[in-house]
């Protein structure tokens, strides 16, 4: 790394919309002003980087079917506070978009069109019986703390 240029390594741990929101605004606007940015999934975070948005049974056993069904995808994360029963996250997108800022989805998007660089976490995936297949294609890597770790170093780290 050119010991000039700026990098942010995120660790997104809460599957929570709000907590993903603001780990996708970090994200996209330091890759926006040109910092190298790496974002790590693990557990709960990962259910944003699945590739199908909605409930699906993902995993080989009956119980990893059903927790992951009932984890949902990006399009079920609830709200941190007041999730009134998964109509927040709605509500707040929706008022979001007449207010002209970006819903989660759009910062996606904004982070992939950035280059950001998306980890997922070895020991997560296991223990939730996700498969790379699961995941979005654009997850670089499937990976252990002590790479992303190596991969972070030398520059800020956030945990959300």
């Amino acid at each position: 790394m050119n010991p000039q240029e700026k990098k942010l390594s995120i660790i997104a741990f809460s599957g929570d919309f709000d907590r993903l929101l603001a780990a996708f605004t970090l994200a996209s606007g330091a890759a926006a002003v040109g910092w190298k940015v790496n974002m790590f999934f693990t557990f709960w975070g990962l259910n944003v980087m699945k590739k199908d948005p909605g409930r699906v049974p993902l995993g080989k056993g009956l119980l990893d079917r059903l927790f992951n069904f009932l984890m949902g995808g990006r399009s079920h994360l609830p709200l941190s506070r007041l999730n009134f029963f998964g109509l927040s996250p709605r509500l707040m997108t929706g008022l979001m978009k007449k207010r002209n800022v970006a819903t989660l989805p759009e910062l996606l998007q904004a982070a992939r069109d950035l280059k950001v660089s998306f980890y997922a976490c070895e020991t997560a995936m296991v223990f939730l019986g996700l498969e790379r297949k699961d995941l979005a294609e654009d997850v670089v890597e499937v990976l252990g703390v002590a790479k992303f770790l190596d991969y972070s170093t030398g520059g800020e780290v956030l945990f959300l």
